[in-house]
């Protein structure tokens, strides 16, 4: 299918040319094994080896919008348009978590990892950090399931849960953050990906940037962000991004414009040092709040499905209970069943609409299906409670109290957000919420015994009437059945306390045990003494509640000490809708590197330089047609103080005949290129081309502190490198190509997609011997 005019070594080996069921519109590699995950157009996502044999297909139902992978390459992160980001197993797709960090469409994703090795100094704490909740408590309790119709049928567990569970808490062990970024210029940061840890907003920054001997204060309006990228130590995130800027200054900002506007690309350096100066504190933090979330989840699924197990067994009964008002009423007869009930009871004659209900309607094997149905699901909230909901509220209950001993050092956890007296106030919360628990299965255990009760005595008053031996039957408690249809026939507190909606519903409580609630208070008891007018449900969202406003304040505390540092202007964009690019290849990564241009008197702490590549859209820059531009060394420390202005840039032009539709920045300071034909007649017959190019090799040109040109790309276009295909690594490519571009740093490799539904998968590293045809 690849062919020269004569045989020579061709780089790059084509390892596979395989079609694909859907066109992809993003594809990108696990950083860790050989798989390649890919979006389809219809936003279905598909997980392949290297040997192309897919793992799984999955459909979220919405429109994904951006993909990246967890450092360790063990989950998916999946932007959706909603603003939704969605965790997938890399097992199985499998949902891990969701996570509603934006309102709008969430256009790209960057994992970063901290490994402590370009740190430094006490980075070894935040490992050495032990959780001890696992010296005080059994393992951390699960969402409970559904349970099948055989009451305690353990058939329903998931045997995949324990590994479900493990994979979930594997991103704590290392300190990593989300990065993401929405339509509307916000990006917000997540450690594990789960606790949400700050969020900015591009739109909101006032940037001053040297312009000869003015100085000038800009901001970028209706932006579209592009890409962003964090660096490996957490310190510093590029944001590359287009939009207009705007000045207070319009004669200042017109002066120094060249080009056809004040809309275009621009490259922002955010200061994220606060993760790298508080990342041991952060760790702690983030740790103990995701796992409380991870409880909190598990409460709010026990008291749902407990709601719903107790729901279905009151319908049942009802259902077959409610038939003998209706027989009460067909007899002519004024009264309720539970006078009827009641007179049965105290011996009097049984009437003809309990006769016809117990002995026809009911009957002996439905008075047993109902009795079943309703201890059973008793004993089902029994167990949720026992077994889920009981300790997650007390293993939240320690978690927090860790947290308030943290948040009493002022002078370390303060600068992060831990707020004692929010702390406190969700301590006591929980501590409410177990009360609460205690109380609900008091209840629950009275109202499944008075059910029981009443249960056993109908059976014996129906076997009465049909004649048969009841010597066997359990016995009865008179008292108890009267207690029974006078509170309970036709009322329902263990719904009450499980209801959620139920707002304005309060609990009586007698004055003598408010007065002693209200005594405790000095004595070390709950502050808020009305804790036990209220439901288990209603508790369970005051301890909702009172958490996130806890966890909200490093939230905020952190998103406001993540300031932007410089604005560099690259180049404008068209303002023509045929001229404008509606998407801009952009690449960005980090390598370790010292630059060469730091004299020998000075210090160069720098461990790190950022390359930045991407596409020039024609009419951009004048006189400049088909170009790459790469700048690198916009994030650079000299002596310890941060240049923030210095970089170096360059402009390459595509060979004649062909035009860049993707490329990436790969290891050791290379560049990989897509180029597609641009001579041929028709699509069909058009070619494409691959090529790496050595950026590090290449001539930079140093940028001054300040310019003339506000337009940083414009003083190097009268020095434009241009590209030969014979002088770089370039093979070509029978296919005319489309984005994504696809390449594995850690692996090698690179997949392209052809127009025509086609997946190439190339060795970068190895060569191929002679070949002259491939078919």
């Amino acid at each position: 299918m690849e062919a020269d005019d004569a045989p020579r070594v061709l780089p790059f080996q084509l390892q596979f040319d395989k079609p694909v069921p859907w066109q992809i519109k993003m594809a990108d590699w696990n950083p860790e094994k050989d798989l390649l995950a890919m979006v389809t157009e219809d936003s279905k996502i598909l997980l392949h080896r290297f040997n192309w044999q897919r793992l799984w297909t999955i459909s979220p139902g919405k429109c994904i919008t951006s993909l990246c992978w967890r450092p360790d390459g063990k989950a998916i992160a999946v932007g959706l348009e909603d603003g939704t980001i969605s965790l997938l197993d890399v097992e199985n797709g499998k949902l891990l978590r969701s996570v509603k960090s934006h309102g709008v469409a969430v256009v790209c994703l960057n994992w970063e990892e901290d490994d402590g090795q370009l740190t430094g100094g006490d980075c070894e704490y935040i490992f050495t950090y032990e959780d001890r909740t696992s010296c005080f408590f059994p393992s951390a309790p699960r969402v409970p399931q559904m349970p099948s119709v055989v009451s305690g049928d353990p058939s329903f567990i998931d045997e995949n849960e324990d590994a479900f569970q493990e994979l979930l808490n594997s991103s704590h062990q290392h300190f990593n953050i989300l990065c993401s970024a929405d339509r509307e210029g916000s990006i917000c940061f997540s450690i594990f990906g789960i606790f949400p840890i700050g969020k900015i907003n591009i739109h909101k920054f006032s940037v001053s940037i040297p312009l000869l001997d003015e100085q000038a204060t800009y901001q970028i309006e209706k932006a579209t962000i592009y890409k962003v990228a964090l660096l490996k130590d957490l310190c510093h995130l590029i944001i590359m991004c287009s939009g207009e800027i705007s000045d207070d200054t319009v004669e200042l900002t017109q002066r120094h414009l060249s080009g056809p506007g004040s809309v275009g690309l621009h490259c922002l350096v955010v200061d994220t040092s606060i993760f790298l100066q508080r990342k041991n504190e952060l760790y702690q933090v983030a740790q103990q709040a995701s796992n409380i979330e991870d409880l909190t989840e598990v409460i709010r699924a026990s008291l749902s499905v407990m709601y719903k197990q107790w729901c279905d067994s009151m319908h049942t009964f009802h259902e077959k209970f409610d038939s003998l008002s209706t027989l009460i009423a067909g007899h002519g007869l004024d009264s309720s069943p539970q006078e009827e009930f009641h007179s049965l009871l105290g011996g009097a004659r049984i009437s003809p609409p309990v006769h016809q209900f117990l002995v026809n309607s009911l009957g002996e094997a439905g008075l047993k299906r109902v009795t079943k149905t309703v201890c059973s699901a008793g004993k089902e909230l029994q167990h949720i409670v026992l077994d889920h909901l009981q300790p997650a509220a007390e293993i939240i209950g320690f978690r927090m109290g860790e947290l308030r001993g943290l948040s009493r050092w002022r002078a370390r956890y303060g600068g992060v957000g831990l707020d004692e007296t929010l702390i406190n106030n969700a301590t006591e919360k929980v501590g409410m919420l177990l009360v609460q628990v205690e109380r609900f299965m008091k209840v629950l255990s009275s109202v499944v015994g008075l059910f029981s009760n009443f249960f056993s005595w109908l059976l014996k008053c129906v076997r009465i009437l049909l004649s048969e031996p009841n010597d066997q039957l359990p016995p009865y408690n008179s008292e108890l059945v009267v207690i029974f249809l006078r509170f309970l026939y036709d009322q329902d507190p263990v719904k009450l306390l499980l209801e959620q909606s139920a707002a304005d519903y309060y609990v009586d409580i007698d004055l003598d045990t408010l007065q002693r609630v209200e005594e405790l208070v000095n004595l070390g008891g709950f502050a808020d003494t009305e804790y036990l007018r209220r439901t288990l449900a209603k508790e369970f969202q005051h301890v909702e509640l009172s958490i996130k406003e806890a966890f909200r304040m490093p939230y905020t505390t952190i998103s406001e000490k993540i300031l932007c540092q410089h604005l560099l202007p690259l180049f404008p964009i068209p303002s023509s809708p045929s001229s404008t690019a509606t998407d801009i290849p952009i690449s960005i990564s980090f390598y370790k590197d010292m630059p060469q241009d730091v004299s020998t008197d000075q210090t160069c702490t720098e461990k790190l330089r950022d390359y930045i590549s991407f596409k020039i859209p024609d009419g951009s820059l004048s006189n400049v047609t088909n170009c790459i531009g790469i700048i690198r060394g916009v994030i650079k420390e000299i002596k310890g103080v941060k240049d923030r202005f210095s970089f170096e840039a360059l402009l390459l032009s595509v060979p004649d005949g062909f035009n860049c539709v993707d490329l990436s920045l790969y290891k050791e300071h290379q560049i990989v290129l897509i180029l597609n034909e641009s001579t041929a007649t028709s699509d069909s017959s058009k070619s494409a081309l691959m090529m790496i190019v050595q950026a590090s090799d290449l001539p930079f040109v140093p940028s001054s502190r300040t310019s003339s040109n506000f337009w940083k790309l414009c003083e190097l276009k009268d020095s434009i490198l241009h590209l030969q295909v014979e002088n770089e690594k370039a093979r070509s490519i029978s296919h005319y190509v489309i984005p994504p571009l696809a390449v594995s740093s850690s692996r090698g490799v690179a997949c392209v997609f052809g127009i025509k539904k086609r997946a190439l998968v190339y060795i970068l590293e190895e060569d191929e011997e002679e070949v002259s045809d491939m078919d």
